[in-house]
């Protein structure tokens, strides 16, 4: 069998069984075709033939490409879940990288706004342009329900629920949750529903169901949503660049740092797993001095000071 029909397969039991994303689908495509690239310029590009030494001569070559270490690892990931499903049907005897270990770095902590920063982001988003309301909108419900720019740019009219103060998200593997919005992010949605989305769809006979559209009436890409922050944090006159995961990150760590607990930001979060979750337990300096000082019964004097009593 070649290669592209088993990759072929993979593919379709990654998107059916598994129900993964597009985008994840195709980080595994991209992550074997380069390694045939390797393995033919090895001469041998059989993958039913891949032994752990042609393994071996590739995670070196990968480290000679100077890759992160995370990269890396994701590549060998897709690699080992690739052979895997190669063993489950019958197509080889062995997986190859059973015995390659590759252990990550520490992972960084995520990088998130502060609450300076975030007013002064909400604030960089407001204007009476047509454009300025999905600004908002867009600002105020990432930051309101930390969710992906690949959920946010799926959400369609009818999965969100003002009544309720709910929007229907299909997370990774097509999963699906409700996340909860509050009063500023329903409001801005409304706004930019009454003042910016029935203009551009009319204007440019657009006819469908997607919540966010582009100045073309087009629904709005990931790569549109990350413009778009971009634009309007170069308005704050703060330094830096805006990633549209540093709202969600920043989401986690306000849910986390006023009381929430993790499983709850877990569910919120998508995270199928708690381990994902808790990187965001970490808090600022201020933060941790106030619990300090709260909790640590000898954190500071009581009110009848011990030392008057000598």
């Amino acid at each position: 069998m070649s290669n592209q029909e088993l990759v072929d397969r993979f593919i379709n039991y990654l998107a059916v069984e598994r129900r993964y994303s597009d985008e994840t689908v195709k980080a595994y495509v991209f992550d074997l075709q380069k390694f045939e690239s390797f393995l033919q310029e090895s001469g041998n590009s059989d993958f039913l033939a891949v032994q752990l030494y042609d393994v071996r001569l590739y995670l070196s070559f990968l480290d000679e490409q100077k890759l992160s270490r995370n990269t890396i690892s994701r590549t060998l990931s897709s690699l080992r879940g690739f052979y895997h499903f190669l063993i489950r049907n019958d197509y080889v005897d062995e997986n190859p990288l059973s015995y390659i270990s590759f252990k990550k770095k520490q992972l960084r902590l995520p990088q998130y706004l502060y609450e300076e920063e975030l007013e002064k982001l909400l604030g960089a988003a407001e204007g009476t342009q047509i454009l300025d309301y999905r600004n908002r909108a867009l600002v105020e419900l990432l930051y309101a329900t930390g969710i992906r720019v690949s959920e946010c740019k799926n959400i369609k009219l009818q999965d969100v629920s003002f009544d309720l103060g709910v929007i229907l998200v299909f997370g990774k593997s097509n999963k699906e949750r409700y996340v909860p919005f509050g009063h500023y992010a329903a409001a801005a949605i409304q706004e930019y529903l009454e003042m910016t989305r029935p203009e551009l769809m009319s204007k440019y006979q657009r006819h469908h169901d997607y919540l966010f559209v582009n100045r073309l009436g087009d629904p709005l890409t990931a790569g549109g949503i990350e413009y778009i922050l971009k634009q309007v944090m170069k308005k704050t006159g703060l330094t830096g660049s805006l990633h549209p995961h540093m709202l969600r990150h920043t989401f986690a760590t306000d849910m986390l740092n006023n009381g929430a607990d993790m499983r709850t930001v877990q569910e919120l979060l998508g995270h199928a797993s708690l381990s994902s979750t808790q990187i965001y337990t970490h808090v600022t300096k201020d933060a941790l001095q106030r619990n300090y000082n709260q909790f640590h019964p000898r954190a500071k004097r009581e009110s009848n000071n011990r030392g008057n009593n000598k």
